[in-house]
């Protein structure tokens, strides 16, 4: 499966950060984020496509006030979405920025009119967010376009995901990817549940991956040790910007590390191999031998006395210790003598 020129099965991990609010209302900023997000090596970009009006009313009812212990407690819905939402009329230059300096660019749309709007960009997928995973005709949309699909699962029951899953490739889209993801702000390390992710794969035979919203670059990493195809995670320039995601979001400098954690965990696991490759028998050098541990005369018989297995490696190895036990010297060897074939009878 490939997201835009990325090959899921051949390149690695997908690591994609997420602009969302992230942009201080100013698109130079936004710029500037996606800049920052090609020079420490992400390989895309992610936006998110509503305004107020599109995702929530206006309303100063209960329902519509949020509470329950979040970063927004008390703020209206519509509030909040008007201040972190992305201008609709920035869409076309940071699309065209991105794909200028070399970044893969895409969004999350939150209803229908979304989709049309962002297809004018041809974007390389759609991502749809975890609280829109119950929007089922938003998704059947979506996967109508025969884009590579991302969806985060982070509060959908298992039969919506299998929902969702049966929508996609009931319009002919089998690309999909679904992401581990604990819809929290930030989320608690206890509620990762990061083992999800092999199963999400193995259960419903896609690619899984995980959206992240803890603290710090720990998780991600994990996340790629469980099998994790892409890594979102929620990135801003600078922390002093601000604005509704920022407190969860990493900066430049935490975002690199974390990208450079991720590549050098790739490194580690690398393949399943028994190979003996040059390095490892270099290293055999190191290993256990059998030894001459004392002068043999011609003729003399080999014993525990005079035959020891011990480092270096050059000798005989150490499994024939006792077959060897017992049998003549074809010759004089001299103490510290690596034990060959031809010096046994």
């Amino acid at each position: 499966m490939k997201i835009g020129s990325f090959n899921l099965q051949s390149d690695g991990t997908f690591i994609i950060a997420e602009l969302s609010a992230n942009h201080g209302g100013k698109i130079e900023i936004a710029k500037e984020t996606i800049k920052a997000a090609k020079e420490i090596g992400a390989n895309a970009i992610k936006l998110q496509t509503y305004t107020a009006d599109t995702i929530t009313l206006d309303c100063d009812k209960d329902d519509f006030v949020i509470k329950g212990g979040t970063l927004w407690d008390e703020q209206k819905l519509y509030n909040l979405y008007q201040e972190a939402h992305l201008p609709w009329e920035w869409h076309k230059e940071l699309f065209l920025y991105a794909r200028e300096i070399g970044i893969d660019i895409f969004s999350s749309p939150f209803d229908k009119t979304a989709v049309d709007f962002l297809e004018q960009f041809n974007p390389s997928a759609y991502k749809i967010a975890s609280f829109e995973i119950t929007d089922y005709e938003l998704i059947r949309y979506a996967a109508s376009k025969g884009k590579p699909m991302i969806i985060s699962t982070g509060v959908a029951t298992i039969g919506e995901i299998q929902d969702a899953l049966d929508i996609c490739r009931g319009e002919g889209n089998n690309e999909i990817v679904l992401l581990k993801c604990t819809s929290a702000y930030p989320a608690a390390l206890e509620d990762a549940n990061l083992k999800t992710i092999a199963n999400l794969a193995e259960t419903f035979g896609v690619a899984s991956g995980f959206s992240d919203h803890t603290l710090g670059v720990t998780a991600p990493v994990v996340a790629v040790t469980l099998g994790a195809k892409v890594i979102e995670k929620h990135f801003i320039l600078d922390k002093s910007i601000g604005g509704a995601d920022a407190e969860f979001s990493l900066d430049k400098k935490e975002f690199a590390q974390m990208i450079q954690a991720v590549r050098d965990t790739e490194r580690l696991l690398g393949r399943v191999s028994y190979e003996m490759s040059p390095k490892k028998l270099k290293a055999r050098e190191f290993s256990r031998s059998l030894y001459i541990s004392k002068d043999i005369i011609k003729g003399e018989l080999f014993t525990p006395d005079n035959i020891r297995s011990v480092r270096p490696g050059y000798g005989l190895h150490p499994k024939y210790l006792n077959e060897i036990l017992g049998k003549k010297a074809t010759q004089d060897i001299p103490f510290a003598t690596p034990l060959k074939w031809e010096h046994i009878q």
